[in-house]
């Protein structure tokens, strides 16, 4: 009878632990919340196949992703802060990451990092990611910005065509090139600076290298507390007078009509842009479509560096499930996959060494040089950042529009001194 009851005993025991077992293998996944703008329809394409693949390959999380506007993606964010409604995993654009950092809006990854992983890394995604010596965010890939040009109209011109960054165009080339293409009947403006995406970041990212080139820069880096004597200098003053004198000149159009005056209708024989505008350009000119490094306007070039990244946010409940996923998206062929959509420069030197545009000797290598010397300038690393940006780009498209040089860029430098005094200095608390 003893005998039964331990018989009976152990079948409850082994019928519980395996109902227990079946429980937990059937529990729930993790599930996530995935924020990302809305950008290239090319972008939007490979990340929903992402997220449907990352979704089908395990059962431990569920990524439940959320498309918003890029134009007002910011303001959403901060908004979505204040109500406690952030999301597990966040993209932004890089130089909103340290605004986010110094507001505890994202958390650091440190902790989830390999020393391999990261010397895998871009020495540009390390830099853009880093706070107050803390990673904060990751991107897949970063961004590369020089001159496109029509070659036919290069030659034509007898204008010289530089053949890597060391090789540039310096100051009064370039001012030659520009004057020799003008001549051209095929051509109604020399050079395209892509007005038509309208004054905003791309104003800081796309122009502040000219003032940099030239000696200058949005602010003093030493400690990021003032703009005072660096965005207003001689050296700023005498880069935005140039660039003001392109327009004057008629070498560049204030408003040109659309976007494909380069490569669609062939009016315009350089263009200066990133990365993202390969694929058209290409399809465009074909074999004419030649990439030349950053002209050095002063002592050196310069382009902007920089792109949309990941962060996770300080109102995740599930910051491990969040960086699953993260970490799948930074696998080198998925790197491949986004970055041969959107002609981005791969994050990971694994994966940019695989790729047909970015490898040695493929037709968008010039970026990778750049992004690994000193020509690629990061966006400064300092939370006031978005009223530098609005400041600049303001003073930007005042001059273009004939305004007084000086006088523009002493009212950015107030607004942008104005606002780290209203933040005493941004001081870092975390």
């Amino acid at each position: 009878m003893k005998k039964l009851s331990y018989f009976i005993l152990t079948l409850f025991i082994l019928s519980f632990v395996a109902s227990f077992m079946l429980t937990v293998s059937a529990a729930d996944p993790v599930t996530i919340e995935v924020w990302f703008h809305s950008g290239k329809g090319e972008e939007r394409e490979v990340l929903d196949a992402q997220v449907e693949d990352f979704n089908a390959m395990q059962d431990e999380v569920v990524v439940e992703p959320v498309r918003l506007p890029e134009g007002s993606y910011n303001e959403q964010v901060s908004a979505a802060s204040l109500a406690g409604d952030l999301p597990d995993l966040l993209d932004f654009d890089g130089p909103n990451l340290y605004n986010y950092a110094w507001a505890g809006h994202i958390i650091p990854m440190d902790d989830y990092f390999t020393e391999e992983f990261k010397a895998d890394l871009l020495p540009s995604i390390i830099d853009q990611g880093t706070y107050a010596g803390k990673f904060y965010a990751l991107g897949t890939f970063d961004s590369g910005l020089s001159i496109w040009a029509n070659k036919a109209y290069l030659e034509k011109a007898g204008v010289r065509i530089p053949q890597g960054i060391d090789d540039a165009w310096n100051l009064d080339e370039f001012n030659e090139a520009l004057e020799k293409l003008q001549a051209l009947e095929e051509v109604e403006y020399a050079i395209d600076f892509k007005l038509n995406y309208g004054q905003g970041e791309w104003y800081t990212y796309g122009y502040s290298p000219f003032i940099q080139a030239w000696g200058a820069d949005l602010i003093d880096r030493s400690d990021y507390q003032s703009a005072d004597g660096v965005l207003n200098s001689p050296e700023a003053i005498e880069a935005l007078t140039w660039f003001q004198g392109l327009f004057e000149k008629g070498y560049a159009n204030p408003q040109p009509a659309g976007d494909d005056d380069f490569y669609g209708r062939k009016i315009t024989a350089l263009s200066w842009v990133g990365h993202w505008m390969w694929q058209p350009h290409h399809e465009g000119l074909g074999d004419d479509l030649i990439l030349l490094p950053a002209p050095q306007l002063g002592d050196r070039a310069a382009t902007g560096t920089g792109s949309w990244c990941w962060g996770i946010t300080s109102q995740s409940e599930h910051p491990d499930a969040a960086w699953k996923f993260l970490e799948f998206l930074m696998q080198p062929d998925q790197i491949l996959r986004m970055t041969n959509a959107n002609g981005a420069v791969p994050a990971r030197i694994s994966a940019f060494e695989q790729s047909e545009l970015y490898s040695e000797g493929g037709p968008l290598r010039i970026f990778v040089n750049q992004l690994q010397s000193d020509v690629g300038v990061a966006r400064p690393m300092t939370p006031a950042y978005p009223t530098i940006t609005n400041a600049f780009a303001q003073a930007v498209q005042n001059i273009i529009n004939g305004a007084d040089v000086q006088s523009e860029l002493d009212k950015a430098v107030q607004k942008i001194d104005q606002d780290i005094e209203d933040n005493q200095g941004y001081p870092v608390t975390q």
